[in-house]
């Protein structure tokens, strides 16, 4: 009961973010998908800064173990694929697609309906997908620090500065 207390909490906290960022209105989102506007973009990688300081500093502090998952290319690229397609005629993401119902737009509705008919698709097609496509390009449990070989507060830092330059140059251009 705790836990889905906890997921209602940070979902709630999720969907206010997202609304406050505006990235659930459909203009931001074909924005981004044409590379006019850069504030899903921004969004998203201020998430992952954050989330990459965060999980490695209570890693190292001993509060949080890593529990990493082997890269495998093949579902990776087939889903990138079926969740670009879906993005782009829907105008949502998945994460997108429940704020929006939530601010009232129905037609985020046919997007939620699509995601529960892939879930069961995929479900279906699983055992032929893990003989096949979760085969390929089967790279183990790696991290970039790993493949680099150095430690991850050397990398870490690299990629805040390269966000924070990102966004600047976002910025001068106007997006």
């Amino acid at each position: 009961m705790k836990m889905l207390v906890y997921g209602l909490v940070t979902g709630l906290l999720f969907g206010f973010l997202l609304q406050k960022g505006r990235v659930l209105r459909y203009d931001k989102q074909l924005g981004a998908l044409r590379l006019q506007d850069m504030t899903i973009i921004k969004f998203m990688l201020s998430s992952v800064v954050v989330g990459m300081v965060g999980v490695y500093l209570l890693h190292d502090l001993g509060l949080a173990k890593l529990s990493i998952k082997a890269t495998v290319l093949g579902p990776v690229v087939l889903g990138g694929l079926i969740f670009g397609v879906g993005w782009g005629l829907l105008g949502y993401c998945p994460g997108t697609s429940m704020g929006a119902l939530g601010e009232g737009r129905w037609d985020a509705v046919w997007g939620i309906l699509g995601m529960i008919a892939g879930a069961a698709l995929f479900a279906e097609a699983y055992p032929l997908l893990k003989s096949t496509v979760y085969t390929w390009g089967n790279l183990g449990r790696i991290t970039l620090p790993q493949v680099l070989g150095v430690n991850h507060w050397l990398l870490i830092p690299l990629f805040v500065v390269g966000a924070l330059l990102l966004f600047r140059w976002f910025e001068q251009k106007g997006l």
